[in-house]
């Protein structure tokens, strides 16, 4: 089953990576700016960001598993939408529509995934975030197979990415049906002295709160950062290498690849470990290699940047984990923060960066994004975990 809520993970933000896929594609078709690519950016982001905290918490109290396909049908008529959009306002419309069924999906996604996880949540939401990973990794082959030789009517492709992910869900969902039944329609919570033992030190609600705080703006600087290369490096390695747009996915398609592999061994290390341990070596170990980053030739580019995606992705399920951890019971409101609200935040980053682009320049953006995971340092103040107190 997990396996299973994984590949679908993997299909919904292959859809999600569709828009950005055609960042390129719109820019000239549709004669768009930086600016306004970063707020097509903004609307898919914060669309999903602004809808997965409410979303999740509504499934906390009252879990609704068709949720799961009607979100994959919202995304489909999203993925439509892009195929055939003759301008930018309808454009956006129809990235709403995608933004929207990744929110219904994500809350539920992650109940699907704590009811299966046993003891080793960690290791099991590395599993499924290893399948979005995946999926988002698949937009430069997208660009450069898919929609350079196609164009915008390419996304129409995205539409069999939900039929799947929905025929897929049909295992899901009674599976999940069946789990809420045994607990009498509720979503099962761990008892009291287990959330105890794994919120270590966090004795009250305002320890909480300012450790979510801090989680927050770590996991909003790394998101800020994806934005800065999901959505420009491709122009920037464009400007800066003299590369086609063809050539520069291999650079962001490396950055993804390696996402993937160290979201993965992320979530083994951290059961290992510790969860603060993990982002800590995470997001400082990535700061080094994104300072360099703009500096480098080409040819030092794939690797380092092959290296930065890794570290940079370790610790990203890591703090979904902690959080769930924080907020015990409330599985869909941990999860919808992290992915959701977090990502709406860096989502203004899109926009932000874009703009900047358009008045000083790509390389000046790349340059001031490099010191992003600096802001990793915040998370020296998180509490401790319940490894580190044992």
């Amino acid at each position: 089953m997990l396996f299973a809520i994984s590949s679908v993970h993997l299909l919904n933000d292959a859809m999600q990576t569709v828009v950005t896929a055609l960042f390129p594609i719109f820019e000239q078709s549709l004669k768009l700016t930086y600016g306004q690519i970063g707020w097509i950016a903004f609307t898919l982001n914060m669309t999903s960001s602004i809808m997965q905290p409410v979303v999740g918490a509504m499934s906390d109290r009252w879990p609704r598993p068709w949720m799961l396909p009607a979100g994959m049908l919202c995304s489909m008529a999203g993925m439509a939408g892009l195929a055939v959009a003759p301008n930018y306002a309808l454009l956006l419309l129809s990235v709403v529509f995608v933004g929207l069924g990744s929110a219904v999906f994500h809350p539920e996604g992650s109940r699907v995934v704590h009811m299966a996880a046993g003891n080793r949540r960690a290791f099991a939401q590395s599993i499924y975030q290893v399948g979005g990973n995946f999926g988002q990794s698949l937009g430069p082959i997208m660009t450069a197979a898919i929609f350079i030789p196609l164009g915008q009517r390419g996304a129409a492709w995205g539409m069999l990415l939900a039929a799947i992910a929905i025929a897929v869900l049909f295992k899901v969902v009674p599976w999940y049906a069946a789990r809420l039944a045994e607990h009498g329609g509720k979503a099962p919570k761990k008892q009291a002295g287990a959330s105890n033992r794994n919120v270590g030190s966090i004795a009250n609600n305002k320890v909480v709160a300012i450790a979510l705080s801090i989680l927050l703006l770590v996991v909003f600087a790394r998101s800020w950062y994806g934005a800065a290369i999901g959505s420009f490096y491709q122009f920037y390695a464009r400007d800066s290498y003299a590369l086609t747009i063809q050539s520069a996915q291999v650079l962001l398609f490396l950055f993804m690849i390696f996402g993937v592999l160290g979201t993965f061994f992320g979530g083994i290390l951290a059961d290992r470990i510790g969860r603060k341990k993990m982002m800590l070596i995470s997001i400082l170990g990535a700061a080094p290699f994104a300072l360099i980053l703009p500096h480098l030739p080409l040819g030092w580019a794939y690797p380092v940047i092959a290296l930065l995606g890794f570290i940079l992705q370790s610790g990203f399920s890591v703090s979904v984990v902690y959080a769930q951890e924080l907020m015990p019971g409330k599985v869909g409101t941990a999860s919808g923060l992290i992915t959701g609200l977090a990502f709406g935040m860096g989502a203004l980053g899109s926009v932000i960066l874009g703009n900047v682009a358009d008045a000083q320049g790509m390389e000046f953006v790349m340059l001031l994004a490099s010191f992003l995971p600096l802001f990793g340092l915040l998370a020296l103040w998180l509490p401790k975990d319940r490894k580190e107190t044992q």
